[in-house]
């Protein structure tokens, strides 16, 4: 069973850039999540896309950038962050 934030979840490269996005799941192999882990991007944590740019991908999380090639970005599932949401209804 899929959880519900992985259900509506889409991969990191289709996510615009600014947007601040929550990771809903990582779609590797046990060394590509541990990996992800030990950097401290995973599953709930909140990150911003900020570079997009021939196939590569900067992604922040708190004051730290990430770059990401495209394999690793494709495999990371992502959906808007809650808070985004708030905003975006409170300015409406």
């Amino acid at each position: 069973m899929v959880p519900e934030s992985a259900a509506k979840a889409f991969p990191l490269p289709v996510a615009p850039l600014g947007c601040r996005l929550r990771i809903a799941a990582l779609h590797g192999g046990a060394e590509f999540t541990r990996r992800l882990t030990e950097l401290g991007l995973n599953v709930g944590c909140e990150i911003t896309l900020q570079q997009r740019e021939g196939g590569k991908f900067v992604v922040k999380r708190g004051e730290t950038r990430f770059a990401l090639g495209g394999g690793m970005a494709h495999k990371i599932l992502v959906h808007e962050s809650l808070v985004a949401e708030r905003d975006a209804h409170a300015a409406a």
